[in-house]
C-alpha cells in the first residue's frame, strides 16, 4: 500500500502501524504501546508511543492537513452552483466546505459546514457564479 509519504530524497516510505506492541513503562511495569516502522528503502526506523502520544499525534497530523487543503490556492476557481460537489470550499476569510448540493429545477440548494462546525442550506441560481479556494475530489 502507498502511504503518500516519502523520505527526504522524495522516495516512497511505507510505514506500518502497530497496536499493542510491549513496552515498558517507566516504572517497569508492562505498558501497551503503538508501533510506527518505516522500513526500507526509505531507511529501517521504528518507533513506540503510548496510546495517548498516538492520538495527539494524529490530531496535530490532521490539523496540519486541514491547514494545509484550506490554504488559498494560487488561483481561484469559479463554477456554477449547479457544478459545486461535496468537499468544495468557497473562497473567503472563512472556511466553508460543501457537505451536499441538491438541484431543483433552477435553484440549487447548498447545504455548507463552517470550519467552526457550523451547517446552512443556501439556494442558488443554477448558473450563479461561486468562486472556491479548492475543489473537492470528483466522484462524490
Amino acid at each position: 500500500m502507498d502511504s503518500g509519504i516519502t523520505d527526504a530524497d522524495g522516495r516512497p516510505a511505507p510505514v506500518t502501524v502497530t497496536a499493542g506492541e510491549p513496552g515498558t513503562a517507566a516504572d517497569a511495569e508492562p505498558a501497551l504501546r503503538v508501533g510506527i516502522r518505516f522500513p526500507p528503502p526509505a531507511g529501517e526506523a521504528a518507533w513506540s508511543c503510548t496510546p495517548r502520544a498516538a492520538r495527539e499525534l494524529a490530531a496535530a497530523l490532521l490539523r496540519a492537513a486541514e491547514e494545509t487543503e484550506n490554504a488559498p490556492g494560487e488561483h481561484p476557481v469559479t463554477v456554477e452552483a449547479a457544478g459545486l460537489r461535496r468537499g468544495d470550499v468557497r473562497d473567503g476569510d472563512r472556511a466553508m466546505t460543501v457537505e451536499s448540493v441538491r438541484v431543483d429545477g433552477s435553484t440549487v440548494h447548498v447545504a455548507w459546514r463552517s470550519g467552526a462546525g457550523r451547517s446552512w442550506t443556501q439556494a442558488y441560481a443554477a448558473d450563479a457564479a461561486v468562486t472556491l479556494k479548492r475543489r473537492g475530489p470528483e466522484g462524490r
